[in-house]
């Protein structure tokens, strides 16, 4: 069964150091014949929720954008790298602004108490981050805001991948160790073979 791995990088920088962390996470799980997909999420017009509260009674968003490009994306993949630079502790505006145009999803699960989207339970999915600051407390926000994410989206947090004290473009390219794990990670994903971890596997490069 061929596997289909979905790479987001939200980062505003071209060949920024999260997203340059996913190339590689992508190259891990095409190594295991899985069939990718990356997305730059700058290259698509998303803008942000405006708190209308339609999806509580439709379960949909009525903003008409690039959301529903994406989405579709989001209910289709088994695997999912969604990978941010980390901005004041926490993702990114670009990925803060998809995430919170998750809240139609939100709406389906735990307003409407249905489960539309019939997706298969096995999905998994992969946060890359990367942040300048020397603390850690920047890797427990971003966990807490993508299991919040993935909840709704019906997908399963198995793998994580921080990298701090990098800030500057192309820093992380002097990071070998962080391109070992984002490919071994990014491998670990997609293999079929690979038992479901029953608890996430983070790695901290600090």
């Amino acid at each position: 069964m061929k596997i289909n791995v979905l790479g987001i990088s939200t980062s505003p920088r071209i060949n920024g150091n999260s997203d340059l962390l996913l190339k590689k996470a992508l190259e891990g799980a095409e190594s295991t014949g899985a069939i990718i997909e990356y997305i730059r999420l700058a290259d698509y017009n998303i803008g942000p929720c405006i708190e209308c509260g339609s999806c509580y009674s439709t379960g949909k968003c009525i903003i008409k954008d690039d959301y529903q490009i994406i989405l579709e994306k989001l209910q289709k993949t088994d695997r999912l790298i969604f990978a941010t630079p980390i901005f004041f502790m926490n993702v990114c505006a670009q990925a803060k602004m998809l995430i919170d145009r998750g809240q139609c999803l939100w709406a389906q699960k735990y307003i409407l108490k249905k489960d539309s989207l019939n997706l298969e339970q096995n999905r998994r999915a992969m946060v890359i981050a990367v942040g300048g600051s020397k603390s850690t407390k920047q890797f427990d926000s971003i966990r807490w805001t993508m299991k919040a994410y993935f909840d709704s989206l019906r997908i399963k947090y198995k793998y994580g991948l921080y990298v701090d004290k990098v800030d500057e473009s192309g820093a992380i390219q002097r990071h070998n160790k962080a391109f070992d794990e984002a490919y071994r990670l990014g491998s670990l994903l997609a293999n079929p073979d690979t038992p479901l971890p029953e608890k996430p596997i983070d790695v901290e490069l600090i």
